[in-house]
This record gives structure tokens, sequence and C-alpha cells, in this order.
């Protein structure tokens, strides 16, 4: 079993980590396009490996996509990061055409591959490569929501002063600060609900701070996070490889579900051994449902500057 890493920044680096880690794959290849970055850190991996356990074999690329040839999941990772004061809207222009060009090079050597994207902004980036690869809507997934989820259950279990593990909370609807809604309502702490524990002025604030906790850490850390995106990647590859029919917002193309069609957007999916496998309804109420229709307004929005 292959696995690739598409892009060998801090990102790309660490999902690669914790599938290697995870022994999730018997090959794991990191491509970059910048000289030697990916030979390096795969080097290094492999030399810690000796200290860790790990069998997985790191192979790194500088560009050569003959080297990715029949992995089983591949992560797209490439492009730049946002900067401070940078909108995810603001990297469309030089993404897409990294994206773009990653998804067709990967698929002359792996047809079959699965996609997982987490260039930003990612659900245009997903809808992109979806539409430009032809592939089957199961097999590009974006991996916005599983992230957004684990922020929202930092910020609810700090309000709470109780174990993240303990905690159900999802957040769907697209990638950015004003666009993803966490769900107050359905969160539950070992299956209490939230709203049971925290006033309705905490619940505002936990949500407020999970919708900018991406350019909260931008602007502490001078560039985007990378330690939570990439074992968000990681789970979505150990969810496909170990086929385990987890539940996981993620965003998908939909056809109607959720009342939206020809986009991609987060929503609750079960992920198994062939990508996407199935889109769970939580049955909105009127106002979240208001809220996941503004949402699809502001995604398509800059899906309109995409050139397919």
């Amino acid at each position: 079993m292959k696995v690739t890493v598409v892009g060998a920044g801090a990102v790309g680096a660490t999902c690669a980590d914790n599938i290697a880690r995870k022994e999730l794959c018997e090959e794991l290849v990191l491509l970059d396009i910048k000289e030697g970055i990916s030979e390096g850190k795969s080097i290094d991996f492999m030399q810690s490996a000796a200290l860790l356990g790990s069998d997985t074999k790191i192979i790194g690329s500088t560009n050569d996509y003959k080297k990715t040839a029949g992995s089983k999941v591949v992560i797209i990772t490439s492009g730049i990061p946002r900067k401070p004061g940078m909108s995810r809207e603001e990297l469309i222009g030089i993404n897409a055409g990294i994206v773009k060009g990653v998804t067709q090079n990967i698929l002359e050597q792996s047809p079959d591959a699965i996609i997982i994207v987490i260039s930003n902004p990612m659900d245009t980036m997903t809808y992109l490569a979806l539409k430009s690869s032809g592939l089957p809507k199961n097999r590009i997934i974006g991996m916005g929501g599983i992230l957004d989820s684990s922020r929202f259950k930092y910020y609810l279990s700090t309000a709470i002063g109780c174990s993240m593990q303990d905690l159900q909370a999802v957040v769907i609807g697209g990638h950015g600060d004003t666009t993803m809604i966490p769900l107050t309502r359905l969160a539950t702490y070992n299956g209490t609900p939230v709203s049971n524990l925290l006033d309705e002025g905490t619940l505002k604030k936990v949500a407020a701070d999970t919708m900018v906790g991406g350019a909260t850490l931008t602007g502490l850390l001078g560039t985007s996070a990378w330690y939570a995106p990439g074992a968000a990647g990681a789970t979505l590859v150990e969810a496909i490889i170990r086929d385990e029919k987890k539940l996981i917002p993620c965003c998908v193309m939909l056809d109607g579900e959720y009342g939206q069609k020809d986009i991609c957007i987060g929503v609750p999916v079960v992920i198994g051994k062939n990508g996407w496998e199935k889109i769970i309804d939580f049955k909105l109420n009127d106002e979240e449902q208001a809220a996941f229709n503004k949402s699809a307004d502001a995604v398509r929005n800059m899906n309109g500057a995409l050139t397919l």
C-alpha cells in the first residue's frame, strides 16, 4: 500500500509524519517542487523511525511524479500558506493553478487514487480538483471540517473543563472564518448536550472563537497552523486505509443534500475504503439551514473566480 503527500512544507511534513508513525502504509512518498526539501525530510523521518519503531518506507521526490505511481491515497497540501491579515480567498489565484496541475500529474500515475485536498481556499480547491479531474465525486475529499471540528472541541473543552475525547462536536459549512458553522445545538459531552453545561453567552463565544481559530493561529505564528491540519489529514487517510466507516465532517460534492447542488462544502460523511461513502443528514433547524445556505452562497462566490 502506497500513500503520497504532495507538498513537503509544514502541513505536508506533519501529515506524513503522522501517517508514518501510525504505519498506515508500507510506502510513503513525500513530493515537493523545491529541490532537496522532500528528500531531506524523508531521510530525517527514516532516521527518526529507527528510534520510534516505524517500518514505513519514506521516499522523497523533487517533482518526480513517477515515484508516486500506484498510490491508494494522495494528500494535496501544495500552495502558499496564509500570511497575517490574508484571507483564504486571497489565495485562490495562486493556489488554483498549483492544485489543478498536481491533480492531473497525480492521476497520470495513480488513476485509482482517492484525493484529499488540504490546500486553501479548501472548499474551492476541492471543487476545482473534482471538476478538473473528472473523477467520481466520492474520491475527492476536502479536509476542512475535521480540522474545524477539532478546534470546536478544544474551545468547548476549555469552557467546560473536560477531556476533548468525551466531546462530540461538529462544524459544517465552508472552511472560512465567516462561513463555518459550529453546531452548538448538537454538541454533547458524553451524551449530555453542552447547552446543559454552558450558558448561551459562553456557547456563542466558543462558536466565535472556533470560527476564527485558524486566523488566531496565523496571527500568533506568522503563518498557517500545521500540527492540527497535518493530524487531520492523517486521520482521513487512516479512515480510508482501514475502512473505518467513521463519521467525519468533510468537504464533498453535494447533489441536493442539505438543499444544495454543484458545490463542495463541509457536511458529515462516512469515510471508508472507497473514499466518502454517504452523507448523513443532521436535520438542521431553520436557523442552521439559513446559515448553511449563506455559507454555500459565499463558497459559490469564490468558485466563480475559477477557470475550469
